[in-house]
């Protein structure tokens, strides 16, 4: 049997996107930068244990005896501040709602048919000195005839806290992950939405609700987390418009401890993030998505320094964090790259300086997003009939200090990390057959360089590095289901910069960051098709001061961006399900949906040797838009309808300006003076 041509229609599109993306990418990177990091404990200038000044300041700030803000609006008031991540709004029984709980009736908004819905309150719980001890209970599908999916998180904190990272599982299945606000001390709150329907194949069954959220509470830390997480089930008309539907089944990579009550994340590298797993051999589609989070050393790893320079400030800042700031996440089959997910770089409510982010958090904050790797191309390996081996790997690189650079076989502590198969099924007893093709999947292109200047005393003053990494991968394999054969290809195109730079000894730090990419899985034959694009560049400029006596200033401007283009088939929604529930809008039209949205700030923090008092002040402006995608006429020429958009500012924990556009109509336009 002869291998389909490789060069598909699918493939060709996916090449001259990409061309078009790159160019993108090299206008955008020309911006903007950088991000934050979570809870140790104070390790002085001199230390040589290896910390991001995002992380050393941080802790130091988290542990102010006076919480204090330059011209702080609400801080008398015993009514919590309002925290929200911008984002496109989600469907609901009511019809369209914002994600942070408010529902919007206007512009013809209709129930979807389903108007009352079932809601399950799954946890009601304080979290408090919780290392360790996650929320446990049990969910009972509601008798209830239901299509789909949404939870609603609330939470309500006051005190002094650091971000915590939220992890939800149903069973061994993590199914979303978040991080928490830092509070004030007269209180905040935040509410989330998320559809929860490509999870269906697991909320109709019963499962065990695992929800982890690591706190700490004592005489410093005062922050509870006061948190509510219901469900809601109910039928939706728009449900019609897919075809093919949530998956059939969803197994987990994970640790798989949620049997005995515990969170089921690997930590990485610490853990081996494999699993074996008996595949089933009636799949005719597979999606791997990947979910990592840097923690400790590495959750500024955008902001790390070539692992040859991580010792070039010691004599007075002390260590940095290495391995260069790219990281890579690799899926491997058997020990065969399948797949890679350069990751997004969340900056939290306590990153670079915590006044960046209140009330406006950052760029998916409470909703850390996935990546989708199509594997059906491996079907015909992954269902003969035997164990395979899936595994997630990190990694950064190793360089030589002057021009070269190469992958490294591990990186700083730590990540967790989970990943998950959907899979969607033949009837019970068919096979799926095929050949499996010779994956591409060589070590990816890298440039390095770097530069080390001295002051005339012979101290080491600045590190100035250049860093881009290409990596292109594709795997083309002919798969005969029960109902159809044809050419399965997975490709992915993806490309990196970074001009860096740590000044000052060590304690001034630019980023100027970007990653772009394109995946595609085309299925001809099969009846599936899926692209995704995706850029986000990161700039940040901050400097820290810290006198020998304890005095500590902190500045920052961060902008962050991100685009995101999804087309066909994905495993998660598109986002176009609300819309459909307004005006009755024909959301058939689209074959996509379009994600653009820009971030940026400025912060000044300050604070004596005393620690009598603090003083901070921080504004931030994101713009969003969110845009239904639309064939490209026959030159190539894009086509789509913003659907969604919102300019919001805030200065000192108020909104100043809040103009959101719903289908071409202004439902919110206020201006503060």
């Amino acid at each position: 049997m002869s291998m389909p041509n490789l060069m598909n229609n699918g493939v060709r599109a996916l090449v001259t996107k990409w061309i078009l993306l790159a160019a993108l990418f090299i206008g955008v990177s020309l911006a903007h930068p950088d991000a934050r990091y979570p809870p140790q404990k104070i390790v002085e200038k001199d230390a040589r244990v290896a910390r991001s000044p995002f992380a050393k300041f941080k802790d130091l700030i988290a542990g102010d005896a006076i919480e204090t803000s330059t011209n702080s609006a609400p801080g008398a008031t015993s009514t919590p501040l309002e925290c929200f991540q911008v984002a496109e709004p989600v469907l609901t029984p009511q019809g369209p709602a914002f994600r942070d709980g408010v529902n919007t009736p206007t512009l013809g908004s209709a129930p979807t048919g389903d108007a009352a819905g079932s809601t399950v309150l799954l946890m009601e719980h304080s979290f408090a000195n919780s290392y360790g001890a996650p929320f446990v209970g049990n969910y009972t599908p509601p008798d209830y005839d239901f299509d789909h999916v949404v939870i609603n998180f609330t939470v309500l904190v006051k005190g002094r806290q650091y971000d915590r990272t939220g992890v939800f599982y149903l069973g061994d299945t993590e199914v979303w992950r978040t991080s928490t606000a830092e509070p004030t001390s007269y209180g905040i709150r935040w509410v989330w939405l998320k559809d929860m329907t490509p999870f269906l194949s697991l909320w109709k069954q019963p499962q065990t609700v695992i929800f982890d959220l690591e706190n700490i509470v004592d005489s410093t830390y005062t922050g509870i987390l006061n948190t509510t997480l219901t469900a809601t089930f109910f039928k939706s008309p728009v449900a019609a418009a897919d075809s093919r539907g949530p998956a059939d089944l969803i197994i987990p990579i994970s640790e798989r401890t949620g049997s005995a009550g515990h969170p089921s994340q690997f930590t990485y590298p610490g853990q081996n993030a494999t699993n074996t797993v008996a595949f089933p051999r009636n799949a005719n589609r597979a999606v791997f998505t990947v979910d990592v989070k840097g923690q400790g050393d590495e959750e500024f790893w955008w902001s790390n320094v070539p692992q040859s320079a991580v010792h070039t400030f010691d004599a007075e800042y002390g260590t940095y964090p290495g391995y260069s700031p790219f990281r890579e996440a690799q899926v491997l089959i058997d020990g065969q790259l399948a797949g890679v997910d350069w990751p997004f770089p969340v900056i939290y409510t306590g990153g670079v300086v915590p006044q960046l982010h209140r009330p406006i958090v950052g760029v998916q904050a409470f909703d850390i997003e996935e990546h989708e790797i199509d594997i059906t191309p491996w079907l015909p390996l992954l269902c003969d009939g035997n164990d395979h081996t899936f595994e997630i790997k990190i990694v950064g690189l190793d360089d030589d200090g002057i021009s070269s650079a190469t992958l490294s076989s591990t990186t700083d502590s730590e990540w967790y990390v989970t990943g998950k198969i959907f899979i969607w099924l033949d009837d019970e007893g068919s096979i799926t057959t095929g050949v499996f093709g010779n994956p591409y999947n060589v070590d990816p292109s890298i440039s390095f360089s770097q530069r080390i200047t001295q002051n005339a005393a012979g101290a080491n003053e600045t590190l100035e590095y250049t860093l881009a990494v290409t990596r292109t991968l594709s795997v083309s394999s002919y798969v005969k289901t029960q109902n159809g054969e044809g050419t399965a290809t997975w490709s992915q195109s993806l490309s990196y910069s970074n001009n860096g730079g740590v000044y000052a000894k060590g304690f001034d730090n630019i980023n100027t960051f970007g990653i772009a990419g394109a995946d595609a899985a085309t299925g001809a034959g099969l009846g599936f098709s899926y692209s995704a694009s995706y850029s986000y560049p990161l700039y940040c400029d901050s400097s820290a001061e810290y006198s020998p006596e304890g005095n500590l200033t902190l500045r920052a401007d961060l902008n962050q961006s991100l685009v995101y283009e999804v087309r066909g088939d994905s495993v998660f929604p598109a986002g176009l399900d609300a819309f459909a529930a307004i005006n009755a809008t024909d959301t058939a039209q689209f074959v996509g949906s379009r994600l653009e949205t820009s971030k940026n700030g400025t912060a000044l923090y300050q604070r004596p040797a005393d620690n009598t008092y603090s003083t901070g002040v921080g504004s931030s402006h994101q713009i969003f838009s969110f845009k239904g995608v639309k064939d490209e006429d026959d030159d190539g020429t894009p086509h789509s309808t913003e659907l969604y958009f919102r300019d919001v500012s805030a200065y000192n924990d108020t909104v100043t300006d809040n103009y959101v556009v719903l289908l071409g109509k202004a439902v919110i336009n206020r201006t503060q003076a």
